[in-house]
């Protein structure tokens, strides 16, 4: 297994260890400063759900760059950004952070994408990622982190950037899939 995958496999095993930090009721101390306050279990988990979306571009970075791209890599890595939002997302509803239906958006999107890129390599087609695809992750790693740590610093200002970046991660990710299925409805065949 080249290095590449294996920071994919590392990522996936951070799904648990981040879970693990955001959903065992630990007693750990909260830091409270004013209208703010966090506890350090969120704070470990929030940097450990950096590192991990930090490993997406790295594996991508260097498969490409020593031309260590494999089929495991293909399916891997994807694999593993979905593992590690989905299962964040979850966890943050678990916690009340964020609405249900903007995870059930988010979580749909990943689904219908996925099987609509099975469906065109079925048919003898790639489809690569779109800048819209890349603009929905970056606004969903975003809108993640607000929420892992409790809006800070907006919270201060009495501004909820967390529930802001919600929402606009909401709606690039529909308007990323509508995209993905427009420029490629030649994929699918209705008629069978």
């Amino acid at each position: 297994m080249n290095l590449a995958n294996k920071i994919t496999l590392a990522r996936i095993f951070l799904v648990p260890i981040i879970m693990l930090f955001l959903l065992v009721n630990v007693k750990f101390p909260h830091i409270r400063i004013e209208q703010f306050s966090i506890t350090y279990n969120q704070i470990i988990a929030a940097l450990i759900f950096i590192i991990a979306a930090w490993t997406d571009g790295l594996d991508g970075y260097i498969a490409r760059k020593r031309k260590l791209v494999t089929n495991l890599g293909k399916l891997l890595d994807p694999l593993a950004d979905k593992l590690l939002v989905s299962a964040v997302l979850v966890s943050l509803v678990e916690m009340d952070k964020v609405g249900a239906w903007i995870v059930i958006v988010i979580i749909s999107r990943e689904f219908a994408v996925t099987g609509l890129r099975q469906i065109a390599l079925l048919e003898g087609h790639v489809i690569a990622a779109s800048k819209w695809g890349k603009w929905k992750t970056a606004a969903q790693i975003t809108a993640i982190i607000s929420l892992l740590i409790n809006n800070f610093p907006f919270a201060f200002i009495n501004f909820r950037f967390d529930m802001f970046a919600s929402w606009i991660a909401a709606i690039i990710t529909l308007y990323s899939g509508f995209d993905y299925f427009i420029k490629n409805k030649h994929v699918i065949n209705f008629n069978e």
